[in-house]
């Protein structure tokens, strides 16, 4: 089996360093070169024709921003954006993957450790390998074109919606919430992103959506018209106090490589809100939700998987799927309104 061939640009020494000692570990992945600056990179593209590329934002002679809307418009490939853990750096990163980029991790610091962050990044990678940039591009709707629901919904304190995503799911996610009136029942929901990241993702959302759209905080309330998005860094389940539905935010081994876990949280959901919930799980890599989604299924939640077509990555769907976890699988641009149809 060939090897996944990754080039790092990054204008620090030491992480290229870093990147390229423990990826080489990996039997799977090949570090092909390292760039200190976007210029060196595209030689270095022209030239290797690497299959992923991670890229950095600071840096000298040209930033990442700037480089990646060029990569995309002249060498479409696929882009993981690695990026230090600053609130400014965050929202950097989420303008690059509207751009284009297809996926975010932190540079190793006090939230991730190098160990950490080497498994998320050859799992990242090797997601990232398995997306078609065509497909990738042509799927990226503008928030201005989604049409808006045909079903407004009652007023309803005993519904929960809970979503978990990966690879893909920063647009599939917007995707869904934008159809949304601002009557939905409460969401929660897990991304695999870096900690801040998640702050600036939440942010842009709540701009795009009728509803409200914040990060998690322990002991938030999950009502009508919010949507409680996980913390990067954190897990955050569920609970009950008598009909009153809140989250916890905590820390925890990661779970699936992850933390946060769509795992934890659907245990969770599966465990206190049973056949008053709605299970969604949406493109990624890996199996994480998987388990949780079956619980949920289990527990009488009603349950969606995204369809392969529509995905960035036939992962965590896929792995639902063949569980038997998924009552519909259904394609991006349907999820809403089947959410709604189940409520």
């Amino acid at each position: 089996m060939s090897k996944i061939r990754v080039l790092v640009v990054d204008d620090s020494a030491v992480v290229r360093r870093v990147f390229s000692e423990e990826l080489s570990r990996e039997k799977d992945i090949e570090v092909i070169g390292a760039a200190p600056d976007p210029y060196v990179a595209r030689d270095m593209i022209v030239k290797l024709k690497p299959d992923v590329v991670t890229l950095d934002i600071e840096m000298p002679r040209m930033d990442g921003i700037t480089f990646l809307r060029k990569l995309m418009k002249y060498f479409p490939l696929p882009v993981i954006i690695v990026s230090s853990l600053t609130t400014e750096g965050g929202a950097l990163a989420l303008e690059a993957m509207d751009i284009g980029a297809v996926d975010v991790i932190s540079k190793p610091g006090s939230a991730y450790s190098v160990g950490d962050m080497s498994v998320q990044l050859a799992e990242k990678i090797r997601g990232a390998a398995r997306v078609n940039m065509a497909q990738r591009r042509a799927a990226m709707t503008p928030v201005a074109a989604v049409a808006a629901p045909r079903l407004a919904l009652t007023k309803s304190t005993n519904k929960i919606i809970a979503i978990g995503a990966s690879t893909g799911g920063t647009e599939a996610i917007k995707e869904v919430l934008v159809r949304f009136p601002p009557t939905i029942p409460g969401i929660v929901i897990v991304q695999h992103m870096p900690a801040k990241f998640t702050t600036s993702f939440a942010e842009r959302l709540d701009s795009l959506c009728q509803i409200r759209v914040k990060e998690a905080e322990d002991g938030d309330a999950i009502v009508p018209g919010t949507a409680l998005l996980a913390p990067g860094n954190f897990h955050m389940v569920m609970r009950r106090s008598g009909a009153r539905y809140y989250v916890n935010v905590k820390t925890g081994p990661l779970v699936c490589h992850q933390r946060p876990a769509a795992d934890v949280l659907f245990n969770s959901v599966a465990a206190y809100g049973g056949a008053n919930a709605v299970g969604v799980l949406l493109t990624g890599m890996g199996k994480d939700g998987a388990q949780g989604l079956l619980k949920m299924k289990e527990a009488g939640a009603q349950t969606i998987a995204q369809d392969e077509k529509s995905c960035v990555v036939f992962g965590m769907p896929k792995a639902a799927i063949d569980l038997g976890a998924a009552d519909k699988v259904v394609p991006l641009s349907q999820i809403s309104q089947a959410i709604i149809d189940l409520l």
